[in-house]
């Protein structure tokens, strides 16, 4: 299609659409036509039809111009699906004096990506004037010049190609000269021809003007003054040896090489017959300020670079004039073949389709448009494309030096972020030229990483009466996605099986994690709480992971001891009776206490306080027995109140007393048989002390024998590499109690020798835990359990 915009001389002539090369359904090539200067907005064409593309499908499937020259010339009107002009268009800008001018522009279409190439020739327009290269041309013609004589004139020059450079030459009337312009191809000649005689004295000097027309719609036109001097004899011009020489020359020529030398001679003698060569016919490109030529040799010599890929062919005009009072001149052209070398590297374009590209991307996707020019001609410009340094990406010919970037392998950002491809790009030159381009491709990120916790399970210790909101832990989970996908929120999981609804106790901070204590809490009540924290990423869609969270509540000592029935009876009246005759060690009462914290804050110990000077009764310091230190004497009083104190072993300790009055009485047997009291002698052990002592014993024989033996194995087994190892060891007190130590680690068991009822503690030696357990045995029983504790490992009998 064929647009010529120009006020209300507005026409449109459609001409044939030129299809070629359709490379099947996904690349094509079609042709318009344009007249340069068209207004912004004209129509080049429906490109939608010629490409037989859905117009309602433009919007969809993105169609858009995506390459071409440095400035966008051409837009698409996705409505219409018209080609229309975006900037203006100057023919002489872009091809100068080169008949054919023509852009090449790339379209694309997406889902599916199609690109197509359209080319778009420009057409001239008549919108420069011809100009001559002076404005005013002196001559001198002798005044016995004959009629028929021809004098050569500077030709004007049109920047306009085709009908629309310079195609006549108009003379001013007068009776001297007339016009004879000859055409010469393309090109037209103009000659002064003398028509009459000439008289320098009637005239001397005459005064012409010379006007260039061009072939253009409505036409254009220049002026140049020509000035006659008529002056005396000089009746020969000079000749030249031809009038047309011709010469080859490789582009970047050395500055200072000779190409040529013209030659003319003239008939006339002395001045008249001394010849000088200078350049004519300059044009506005200034061609011959490449070239020199010496005026008096005619030698024509480099003195500027010679660029094929402007000017591969270059024309000179050479005149040769005398040197008289009235020169006379000739002629000759000299055209200059330039040869191509490969002196141009290839050059490489790049259009991205996408600003960074998604980690999850499908191989095979494109996202980058790569094209490759030579300004040489021939093997020199012919570019070959490819990827160095990554096997992530490759180039996928789309046509000639035309390449798609595509995702040859699974990207993963966490991984690697950022890809500097480099794309070099070889021509076929001797020697060859390359050129590299790097580009830097960003991988965005796809939320692909679920949060996670460093361990799967959390440890808390936090002490019981710890004050309510206290931070208690700060939860951290890492994402190694970034942005959104790596904000991270926190929750808990209700768990169907938990009798208390972990929110109620505490509480978690969405967005730092940092879990604190609604309430205070009670070891008494609670020991531990178990419970899930689910951290969640603000992906779409969010991904997420638990962690388990343990609290363990530490004891505190905050409860006193507890005095047990029946002296912890309200109200009741805390008397015990003993006969006089008991004898030193005589049990009297034992009492018990209990404390609801734990390990040494459970501990208990017992004092006794008497009356001043009594000194009569003494208490088990762990059994609560108390019992006579001596026998009674007249001097004793018949009543003695005592105050037992219970105290445990917390940090501060914690005690509870109780008052109790122990009456002395003369006869038993009135009392209650349940209240009395076989006394026993301290230095015995009793019966169950005794067959408790003799258990253990065995026990710990059977298992040091055993473990023995097995050492033995392992040695002949592993040639003694346990041989280092120690065996456990058994150790009985003076005071009745015992020992087991394995390793490092050492159990120590105490028995009160004072009495049938004992309670015994397990602990590891050298100290008790804070944790340790009271377990009581009755008289005559023996070990009816063994338990270990499972958070600290501490054997319970």
């Amino acid at each position: 299609m064929i647009v010529t915009v120009g006020g209300s001389s507005a026409w449109i002539r459609a001409l044939p659409l030129l299809l070629f090369c359709l490379l099947g359904l996904s690349r094509g090539q079609i042709s318009y036509s344009i007249y340069e200067e068209a207004k912004k907005g004209t129509l080049v064409g429906n490109i939608a039809k010629d490409l037989n593309v859905d117009v309602t499908e433009l919007q969809s499937r993105m169609f858009q111009i995506v390459a071409g020259s440095n400035k966008r010339y051409f837009d698409v009107n996705s409505k219409t699906g018209g080609l229309i002009v975006n900037n203006r268009i100057d023919r002489e800008e872009l091809c100068e004096r080169k008949q054919k001018c023509s852009l090449n522009i790339e379209a694309m279409a997406h889902n599916p990506l199609t690109l197509y190439r359209i080319e778009v020739n420009i057409l001239d327009i008549n919108d420069n004037s011809p100009v001559f290269p002076i404005q005013t041309l002196e001559l001198n013609i002798t005044e016995n010049v004959v009629t028929g004589d021809r004098f050569s004139l500077h030709l004007a020059d049109d920047m306009d190609v085709g009908v629309n450079t310079v195609k006549s030459y108009r003379l001013s009337p007068n009776e001297h000269f007339s016009l004879d312009a000859q055409n010469a191809g393309e090109s037209v000649s103009a000659e002064l021809v003398l028509q009459k005689a000439l008289d320098r004295e009637k005239q001397s000097v005459i005064k012409l003007t010379l006007t260039a027309v061009d072939g253009g719609k409505p036409q254009r036109s220049g002026t140049s003054e020509i000035i006659i001097h008529v002056l005396d004899i000089n009746d020969n011009n000079p000749v030249f040896s031809k009038p047309l020489y011709k010469v080859k020359i490789q582009e970047n020529a050395p500055v200072g090489s000779k190409i040529l030398t013209v030659s003319a001679t003239d008939a006339d003698e002395g001045l008249n017959g001394d010849v000088v060569y200078s350049f004519v016919g300059r044009d506005r490109n200034s061609l011959v300020n490449l070239f020199s030529i010496n005026p008096n040799s005619g030698d024509i010599k480099v003195i500027g670079n010679i660029d094929y890929e402007e000017n591969p062919a270059i024309e000179l005009r050479i005149q040769a004039q005398d040197k008289s009072v009235s020169p006379r001149h000739t002629n000759c052209k000299v055209l200059i073949e330039v040869i191509d070398v490969n002196d141009n590297a290839p050059e490489i374009s790049v259009t991205l389709l996408m600003s960074s590209v998604p980690e999850d991307i499908k191989p095979g996707t494109g996202f980058a448009l790569i094209t490759a020019a030579d300004k040489d001609g021939g093997a020199n410009g012919k570019v070959d494309c490819k990827i160095t340094g990554t096997s992530s990406f490759k180039l996928q010919s789309s046509y000639k030096n035309s390449y798609s970037v595509v995702v040859s392998e699974p990207l993963d950002r966490e991984e690697i972020s950022q890809y500097n491809i480099t794309i070099l790009a070889n021509d076929e030159g001797t020697p060859p030229l390359s050129s590299t381009t790097v580009l830097h491709i960003h991988v965005s990120d796809v939320n692909d990483n679920a949060p996670l916790f460093p361990i799967p399970i959390i440890n808390i210790n936090v002490h019981e009466n710890s004050p309510a909101g206290g931070l208690l832990s700060i939860l951290t989970a890492h994402d190694r996605d970034e942005r959104e996908n790596a904000h991270i929120s926190y929750s808990f999981i209700n768990s169907d099986s938990a009798t208390v609804s972990v929110s109620t106790l505490m509480n978690i901070n969405s967005h730092t994690g940092e879990l604190y204590s609604l309430q205070s809490l009670n070891y008494e009540e609670i020991k531990n709480i178990q419970f899930k924290v689910q951290a969640t990423d603000s992906g779409i869609p969010p991904l997420s992971s638990n962690v388990t969270v343990n609290v363990f509540i530490l004891d505190e000592n905050d409860n006193s001891p507890v005095f047990l029935p029946p002296y912890s009876e309200p109200g009741s009246v805390n008397t015990e009776n003993i006969p006089y005759s008991a004898e030193a060690g005589y049990f009297v009462f034992k009492v018990r206490a209990v404390d609801a914290d734990s390990g040494y804050n459970a501990l208990l110990s017992y004092y006794i306080s008497e009356s001043k000077g009594t000194n009569l009764f003494r208490i088990g310091t762990s059994t609560g027995e108390i019992r006579t230190k001596r026998r009674m004497s007249d001097n004793d009083l018949k009543t003695h109140p005592l105050i037992i104190t219970v105290s445990d072993n917390g940090e501060p300790s914690l005690s509870t007393t109780m008052s109790i009055e122990v009456v002395v009485v003369e006869n038993m047997d009135s009392l209650q048989p349940s209240l009395r009291q076989v006394p026993v002698k301290e230095e015995n052990f009793s019966n169950l002390n005794l067959y408790l002592l003799i258990a253990i014993v065995s026990v710990s024989v059977i298992f040091l024998l055993s473990l023995i033996a097995l050492i033995v194995i392992k040695c002949n087994g592993t040639d003694g590499r346990f041989s280092r190892s120690s065996a456990p060891v058994v150790t009985t007190h003076p005071d009745g109690s015992w020992s087991y130590s394995k390793s490092t680690q050492q159990y120590d068991v105490c028995f009160s020798s004072d009495t049938l009822k004992s309670d015994v503690v397990v602990f590891p030696s050298p100290f008790p835990p804070a944790d340790a357990e009271l377990i009581s045995i009755n008289g005559g029983d023996t070990f009816n359990r063994t338990q270990t504790l499972p958070s600290t490992g501490k054997v319970r009998l």
